[in-house]
């Protein structure tokens, strides 16, 4: 035999077996697969992977698998959930594992690795939003894997190295490892902190650490990695207010971009560490007060030239234009926002500024660098816009050959040799400067410790820059929208075209990757609009008005062969509306003839359809509005629409797609159509309707989510937090605690079956808590509109029997805002509104009128201003006080003050400071004698 040793000239390589062994439980056709920087374990190509076997250990399930490699070994490796083919089906968070083998290892020795499944939760305080802002100033390292690692012997023949990671919120000199037992088989321990202030040390919090017992044959060496360094968890508080809602002495009729840096400052004063905004992105469709509604996106890149301030185009605006500014700007100080009137004045005077400079900033290099970085959506963008204005429509059907987007057509429009050169430049001119002075006050926040949150909505609007970019993305014959639920017994029809996810998995979600890659550069946070949506959206096809007739996509159906073994037949009778002449009677009395005449055919005795051209909800609105007059003598119009919609509703609803498959109509026991039938249809569809909407999808929808929200959630750092509110699948709770999302609790909506009002106190931590939320009432007027409700709450939640205040007074704001401060949710977010409740000087303005938005109506016009500047919020040191102590005495974190930098500064000094005084620390305490005497206290549990 051939030595190929000797013919290499080399004597051999030294090789050890490396064991890799992690827990972690799958489903039925999964497997899990070690991926790697190095050859032998798939150059991170995850069908070349290392495959691992599954063992069970009790109730665990154990994946090992093991490797040869040479000493002196490094690489990075990861885990991986995949699917037979080894497609990836979903893979740890956080950042890639290192690994370096220990010295002195002995050819053929064995060195096993004992890891967790890293969770999008071990992951947040790698997050942008606690990185690169909460903990900006002081940590001194970037975190690695290991950061450190310790070497013992469980006995002579097995050393053992612990990895761990240490998230340096203060000045750590060292980690010291405490064992209580030490032995070949088992061993237990903690970690401690050591040195952070003058030696004192640390714990970690929660039980003993321990290790399993060893495989056979004993291995040479032991990796462990134990995840977190477990301290106690963070809280903080935040305020939320839309970018629009803003009001400052320098705005221009609306909250702007830079008035975001008076609010941090506020924030960092009154003891928040975050700033949550709603959508900012260019809305500009209709070019009408319609386009007030923030989650309708003309573009999902471009910002709003809402929110631009004209003043700082330039340093060399002439007089005659600074008067113009000055003029407006009293003319459009109004109670709210008048839209139309301040996007008009703002463009105009912009355009103005845009001639006197446009050579010089054109031609900058910094408009080079951001022109350059942006180029992608920045052209698409400004053609849609000229082409808009130029056809006097957003609708692209109605652009003739323009209609169907190209490169050519679009390098044709934005060509430096066109005639609408100047139209498309202003353009860029205007993404630039917002770009630039959104960045400005991101950067701002950052610096002061403040998280800046955005918002990204599940839709674009349907004549969009995206759906004429990227049509086959979109199901552009169908619409969105959420069933009947809390906010809307007819369910929502928010208008967007469903998702193409088929297609859009394709390139691995590069549209979504590129949208939460364009917030990052100015959001550390984000909340994601309506996160049900990626586990199934509620669809409706576009003849849909309501949100009554709409399914789930994706589900299961039901089909007719199912239907026909439960002994269902009448397929025509069950997917089509039943309407017999009493239910007509019933709905419009003794008018029920005219409006049969009209919108029915009788197609036998006393049996009745709709006509062709009135047969959808469409249709309906429509004849109604073309021959209202004729119906003068009945009811006004919208109670004629709403009982023909209801007359319209089958209780099944076939699949467009394949006639054999049906949806059960949510809440069909509500129909008239229903309530006709024999009871053994009535028994059989109920049953059906709940295993529908209730069990048989939860798989579906799981496999779903977990396809779609990693591609997310891994295309930037920002910390993610989902809007989970609705009708909640059972599945998507899990979900979200896997994959490490933040969820939303709203104490009038509570999230736990059978409370009338959600309990702060038992908030899980991975979660946002609020009063109330920008969908919902504010604190103040949902006090004031129920009384039952209001009644309700003031026994179970505050403790008395009195009747409460009708008014929601100051104490009564407090005490909610207590409950909040001192959840164990890790943010408690509070609108604005509900903030300034506190003191009684801010409540003069009727408490209906703070609310932004109303779910209800879907041409609201979202247009609520704060009536009380930034300006004079920073002068007002007791609301700023009390807010402050209520967040204080919670044990929750806050940024510092300036003021409170230099008494530290001045105790590292040994400067001696005045300690807080019992009145200071009582403040907030004090603020909450209720009308009944003490208050109700809550222990809380962290």
């Amino acid at each position: 035999m051939v030595n190929l040793g000797l013919i290499s000239g080399n004597k051999g390589t030294k090789s050890v077996r490396l064991s890799f062994r992690i827990p972690y439980n799958t489903q039925w056709g999964q497997s899990l697969v070690v991926c790697g920087s190095e050859s032998v374990l798939g150059s991170w190509n995850v069908k070349r992977g290392l495959a691992l076997s599954p063992q069970h250990q009790g109730d665990e399930l154990i994946w090992r698998g093991s490797t040869a490699i040479p000493t002196g070994f490094e690489c990075e490796y990861s885990y991986y959930v995949v699917d037979d083919d080894r497609n990836v089906l979903r893979w740890e968070a956080g950042k890639k594992r290192k690994l370096v083998l220990p010295e002195g290892l002995r050819d053929g020795e064995v060195v096993e690795l004992h890891d967790l499944w890293q969770t999008s939760t071990d992951g947040l305080p790698c997050t942008s939003a606690f990185r690169n802002v909460i903990f900006r100033k002081t940590w001194s390292t970037e975190i690695q894997r290991p950061l450190g690692v310790i070497q013992i012997k469980l006995d002579e023949n097995v050393p053992s190295e612990f990895c761990y990671d240490v998230i340096e919120i203060a000045r750590v000199d060292e980690v010291e490892l405490l064992t209580s037992q030490l032995s070949a088989d088992i061993c237990d321990w903690q970690f401690y902190e050591i040195g952070a202030v003058e030696g004192n040390f640390c714990p970690e919090t929660g039980p003993n650490r321990e290790l399993v017992e060893l495989s056979e044959p004993q291995p040479r060496s032991i990796i462990l990695s134990d995840g977190m360094m477990r301290e106690m968890p963070w809280r903080g508080a935040g305020v939320a207010v839309p970018m629009f809602s803003v009001r400052s002495e320098a705005d221009l009729g609306v909250g702007e971009f830079l008035d975001l840096k008076i609010l941090v400052d506020w924030a960092v004063e009154s003891g928040f560490h975050l700033v949550q905004l709603l959508p900012i992105n260019d809305t500009s469709v209709h070019r009408m007060w319609w386009d007030s509604y923030p989650y309708s996106s003309l573009s999902v890149f471009a910002l709003h030239p809402l929110y631009l301030r004209v003043q700082a185009l330039s340093e060399r605006i002439p007089e005659e234009i600074k008067e113009e500014i000055q003029r407006a700007k009293e003319l459009l100080d109004g109670k709210d926002v008048d839209y139309e009137a301040t996007m008009a004045t703002k463009l105009s005077i912009a355009k103005k500024i845009f001639v006197l400079e446009k050579d010089t900033i054109l031609n900058s290099d910094s408009f080079n660098n951001f022109f350059t970085e942006n180029e992608g959506w920045l052209k698409p963008y400004a053609a849609f816009c000229f082409l808009r204005d130029f056809f006097e429509t957003s609708d692209h059907s109605q652009w003739g050959r323009f209609t169907c987007y190209s490169i050519d057509k679009l390098e044709k429009l934005v060509s430096k040799d066109s005639v609408q050169y100047d139209v498309i430049c202003f353009h860029y001119y205007i993404q630039f400067h917002l770009h630039l002075q959104l960045a400005e006050a991101a950067e701002y926040a950052r610096k002061k410790g403040v998280v800046l949150k955005g918002d990204l909505p599940i839709g674009v609007d349907r004549n969009s820059v995206d759906t004429w970019v990227d049509p086959n993305l979109f199901r552009m014959n169908t619409s969105t929208g959420a069933p009947p639920d809390y906010f809307d017994k007819n369910g929502q029809n928010w208008g967007f075209p469903t998702y193409n996810w088929e297609e859009m998995s394709k390139d691995n979600y590069a549209w979504w990757r590129a949208r939460l890659t364009q917030m990052a550069k100015y959001f550390t946070a984000y909340r994601i609009d309506h996160i049900l949506g990626f586990f199934r959206i509620w669809e409706l096809p576009e003849h849909a008005m309501t949100g009554l007739v709409g399914k789930f996509r994706p589900s299961i159906p039901l089909s007719q062969e199912e239907l026909e073994r439960e002994g269902i037949w009448d397929f025509n009778r069950l997917s089509r509306p039943y309407i017999r002449h009493e239910f007509l009677q019933e709905k419009f009395g003794a008018y029920w003839t005219v409006i049969a005449s009209n919108f029915m055919n009788e197609y036998e005795q006393q049996r009745y359809e709709f006509k062709e051209d009135c047969n959808t909800e469409k249709k309906i609105a429509s004849k109604l509005k073309s021959c209202s007059e004729s119906f003068f003598f009945l009811d006004n119009e919208d109670k004629i629409r709403r009982n023909l919609f209801d007359l319209l509703q089958a209780i099944l609803i076939r699949d467009p797609e394949d006639a054999s498959k049906f949806y059960p109509r949510f809440n069909l026991e509500d129909t008239s159509s229903f309530k006709d039938l024999d009871d053994h249809s009535k028994n059989v569809l109920k049953r059906l309707y709940y295993d529908y909407y209730f069990h048989r999808q939860e798989s579906l929808w799981r496999q779903n989510a977990l396809k779609t929200l990693p591609a997310l959630l891994n295309s930037s750092d920002m910390l993610a937090c989902g809007e989970d509110l609705g009708l909640i699948p059972s599945c998507v709770h899990p979900v979200m605690q896997e994959l490490g999302l933040i969820g939303l609790r709203i104490q009038r909506m509570p999230s736990e079956p059978g409370l009338d009002f959600g309990i702060p106190s038992q908030y899980p931590y991975m979660t946002v808590c609020a009063p109330s939320c920008h969908d919902c009432s504010t604190l103040r007027a949902w006090w004031e509109e129920d009384e039952e409700r209001r009644c309700q709450f003031y026994k179970t939640m505050v403790g008395s029997d009195s009747l409460p205040p009708s008014q929601c007074v100051p104490e009564i704001a407090y005490f909610i805002l207590r409950q909040h401060v001192e959840a164990p949710s890790m943010w408690a977010i509070f609108p604005l509104q509900d903030l300034l409740a506190v003191k009684e000087e801010y409540t003069t303005r009727p408490a209906a009128e703070e609310t932004i938005n109303d779910p209800t109506n879907p041409k609201h016009y979202w247009r609520f201003r704060v009536h009380v500047t930034l300006e004079s919020l920073m002068k007002d040191k007791e609301l700023k006080s009390t807010i402050k102590d209520l967040i204080r005495g919670s044990g929750r974190s806050y940024p510092p003050t300036s003021g409170e930098i230099e008494v530290q500064a001045g105790r590292e000094k040994g400067v001696a400071t005045a300690a807080p005084t019992k009145q200071q620390v009582t403040a907030g305490l004090e603020k909450i004698s209720l009308l009944n005497g003490s208050p109700k206290t809550e222990a809380v549990a962290v």
